[in-house]
This record gives structure tokens, C-alpha cells and sequence, in this order.
């Protein structure tokens, strides 16, 4: 049996995992970065990346339909799914081949196969002993389903839904979060009969109220059927789909279901809690700055409670690392880390929502601004509608940022600097949004907040 000795092990090569690993490496450590399938994770290779990329497709399908409202000519001829799949599969490749690359320059050891942690600074890979000074698991998560729901045949996941080789005629997608949403999009532009299930009072639960409202509107619009408010009951599959029926005992038939109810913690007999580890129904749990209960042991990403994101991952495996060299980094709460939608409409958010700053501050201490698009002249120009909301403590600073329309995912760059910088709207009211833009929405509904409406009422 051999032994690896480091600096710094890593468990799990995603997205938080590999950028510990880049960061460590930066500041002199050396690095075992430990994976039992491909650098990048889930994020990469069945998420963020390979997701974007089929609703960039349907993007394209959406524009070339309605071509002639821009006075262009086209005919939208249908989906070419081989076509689709071979874009996608290249835009993967290429940026998993640029991460080998980095990671190799780096002089980071990449370790190949499943590792168990064994012992607070030792991981256990088939064969091979790698010990570090410390360790950082970041062993990332996987698509849950729902107790008695069995995953198989028509009853598909989103890591399934990527690898489909055909455009299914009609859906039915278990869940209306981020995942049940996007995967709803692509298919309704690619020409699906869409329905969506969730159990929830709204689409998209975990935003603003009024960004629901209008995402369901402009689903309806598109064409989209969801049924909100109602649990689902069971499923059968036969020659022809699936049959799904839900508690109230309506009835939705299709070709297949896509289970997308979140993602669960991939934790489970990796040695954790034998080693020590306080866990909570699968997920680590830590202090502020990341550290688990046991010394030298720190956690990052989807298996540490909170927000499930990428970003969230990779930020926090360069705050451990940090945090080991002695940098002192500063903690960014999960409130104040943005979320993006990718569905068209897109949806973009950042901070408090209007109804829990009036639960946290008083109804007479928050003052909210809805901006319409329909001011907007980039919006005008690129077709979208959609608002963008701002919330603020009265004569204090923006603590809440909530957008709906095409595109918004650009704009939440700048409502993450002014809701963690804890900016007032008077401090960025004088500064210039180029025009025409869509960042203009964003200095809108600031200058109103402020008191200084222009084309705003």
C-alpha cells in the first residue's frame, strides 16, 4: 500500500473541490485532490454547464420562430437532437480539458477513485493511503426523488433528461424549483406539451412573491401547464408513458416524468460520521468559517446545509483554504450570495425578499420599488418583459434585489456589490448606467427608491 503525504487533501473534484485545490496550490501548499469520476463535478458534466448550453438551443429555436417579428426571414425546420447533443458534449470537453490543464500546471496530484476518510487527516483510496495536515470534503450531491418514488424506465432525473436522444411530445416534470423550470423551458421551445407539478403554493417558491406572480404569468403565456398548490400522489408507467396522479386526484399523462425535487448530499459511506463528523440527515454540518466538529476537517459545497449553487461551492473551497493560511477571510452569508434562473424568462435575485424584510424590520421600516421593463428601452429592443424590484431599510441601505425578463442573470453583478457592500440607493444614484441597457432598469429603480423618479412614478 502506498502513502501520499500534503498540505491539503481534498475529497471531491468539483466545483468547490478544485478551486480549494487552485487556491492552495497559489499559496504554496501542496495538493491531493481526490475524484472518483471527472474533474468538474456535477456543475460541469450533468449541471450548470450542459443545462445552460440546451437552454442557449432553445433560445436560438425561440428566436429563429419568431424571426419575422425583426423583419427576418426564417423557418424553423425542427431539432436536430444529435446536432444539440454534439454542441453541448464540445463545450463540455473544452472546459474540462482547460481544468486538466490548469490543475496539472498548478502541480496539484490528482488522486483517481472513490475515497473514504478513514481518520481525521487520512483518506483512503482503494489501495492508497493519503494523508494531509488538513482535509476538506466537498463530495458534492445528487438528484433526490421522493420516498416510494423509484427513478427508472420513464421516471427520469435531470442527469437522464441531458442524455435524451429524442424531443419528447409530451412531459410531465415533478418539481417547479430552478431545475423543474429550466428543463421545462428548454423542452416547451424545442415543441413540448409541458406540465409542471409543485407542491407549493408558486413556481419558483423561493423568490420574491411578485417575481412568482409574474413568472407563472409568463408561463401560462408561453404555454406551459403547471399545477401548484398540490402534492404528487403516485406514478404507473406503460407501453405508451407515464401516468401520474396527484392528492387531489387529478390526473397527468405523459411520456415521461422528470423528477426534479432537489438534490440530496453525497455523503453516505464515505467514513464521515465513523471518523466523527457531526452530520444532520446526510449533511455536514460546520461552523461559520466552515470547520466541522473535528480538527484539521473542514466542509464545502452542496453537502454543507444552505444554499445548493456552484459559486456557493467554489467561493467557500477559497474561503478554507484561506482560512488555513491565516488570511482571515470574510464570511458571505448565504443570503447575500445571487441566485440566477436560466429559464425564460430568467430570474435573477440577491438578498432579502419584501415580505421577510417587513417580518425582520416592520412594514414601516422597508420601502420597495417595482421597475417595469417596459421603461426600458434594451428591453424594448431584445423583446422582454419583466421587472425588476428593489427593497430597502428606510433612510438604509439595499438589502434586496429581485429581477425578472430575458437576460437578467447579467444584471445581478451589480445588485450583489451594492447588497454586500450595504450601499444606499443615494449613494448610486449619481453613478452612470450606459444607454442603452438593460443596467439602466437597475439605476431606474434605485433613483426612484432614492426619491428621484425620472421616467419611473
Amino acid at each position: 500500500m502506498a502513502e501520499h503525504n500534503f498540505d491539503l487533501v481534498v475529497l471531491g473534484g468539483g466545483s468547490g473541490g478544485y478551486a480549494a485545490a487552485l487556491r492552495a496550490s497559489e499559496l504554496g501548499m501542496t495538493v491531493g485532490l481526490i475524484e472518483k469520476d471527472k474533474l468538474g463535478g456535477t456543475c460541469l458534466h450533468v449541471g450548470c454547464i450542459p443545462t445552460k448550453a440546451l437552454l442557449h438551443s432553445a433560445e436560438v429555436a425561440d428566436v429563429t420562430r419568431e424571426a419575422a417579428k425583426y423583419g427576418v426571414n426564417t423557418t424553423l425546420e425542427g431539432i436536430d437532437i444529435a446536432g444539440v447533443t454534439k454542441y453541448r458534449q464540445d463545450i463540455v470537453a473544452s472546459k474540462y480539458k482547460g481544468l486538466q490543464g490548469l490543475i496539472k500546471m498548478r502541480g496539484i496530484t490528482v488522486i483517481e477513485g472513490e475515497g473514504k476518510l478513514v481518520a481525521p487527516n487520512t483518506v483512503q483510496v482503494g489501495e492508497e493511503t493519503v494523508v494531509g495536515k488538513n482535509v476538506i470534503l466537498a463530495t458534492g450531491s445528487y438528484s433526490r426523488s421522493l420516498p416510494g418514488l423509484e427513478i427508472g424506465g420513464r421516471v427520469i432525473t435531470s442527469e437522464q433528461a441531458l442524455e435524451l436522444d429524442f424531443v419528447p411530445k409530451k412531459v410531465a416534470v415533478l418539481g417547479g424549483g430552478v431545475i423543474g423550470v429550466e428543463f421545462s423551458s428548454v423542452w416547451k421551445s424545442w415543441g413540448s406539451e409541458v406540465t409542471i407539478i409543485e407542491g407549493l403554493p408558486n413556481l419558483v417558491p423561493n423568490e420574491d412573491e411578485s417575481v412568482s406572480k409574474q413568472f407563472e404569468r409568463a408561463f401560462r403565456r408561453r404555454g406551459i401547464n403547471f399545477h401548484t398548490g398540490v402534492r404528487f400522489k403516485s406514478v404507473e408507467q406503460n407501453d405508451d408513458g407515464v401516468v401520474v396522479t396527484l392528492e387531489n386526484g387529478e390526473i397527468v399523462e405523459a411520456e415521461l416524468l422528470l423528477v426534479a425535487v432537489g438534490r440530496g448530499p453525497s455523503t453516505a459511506g464515505l467514513g464521515f460520521e465513523e471518523v466523527g463528523i457531526e452530520m444532520d440527515r446526510g449533511f455536514v454540518l460546520t461552523n461559520d468559517r466552515l470547520a466541522t466538529n473535528v480538527a484539521g476537517v473542514f466542509a464545502v459545497g452542496d453537502i454543507v446545509p444552505g444554499l445548493q449553487l456552484a459559486h456557493r461551492g467554489f467561493q467557500q473551497g477559497i474561503f478554507v483554504v484561506e482560512e488555513i493560511a491565516g488570511l482571515k477571510p470574510i464570511v458571505i452569508d448565504d443570503l447575500n450570495i445571487p441566485k440566477v434562473t436560466y429559464s425564460d424568462p430568467e430570474v435573477a435575485s440577491i438578498g432579502l425578499t419584501e415580505a421577510k424584510a417587513v417580518e425582520l424590520h416592520g412594514a414601516d421600516n422597508v420601502k420597495a420599488y417595482d421597475y417595469n421593463l417596459g421603461g426600458n428601452g434594451k428591453s424594448a429592443i431584445i423583446g422582454t418583459t419583466g421587472s425588476i424590484k428593489v427593497v430597502r431599510v428606510v433612510d438604509g441601505p439595499v438589502i434586496g434585489v429581485h429581477m425578472i425578463g430575458a437576460r437578467v442573470g447579467e444584471l445581478i453583478g451589480e445588485a450583489q456589490l451594492i447588497v454586500n457592500w450595504e450601499a444606499h440607493p443615494e449613494d448610486i444614484t449619481p453613478l452612470l448606467h450606459a444607454h442603452p441597457t438593460q443596467n439602466e432598469a437597475l439605476g431606474e429603480a434605485f433613483l426612484a427608491l432614492a426619491g428621484k423618479p425620472l421616467h419611473a412614478v
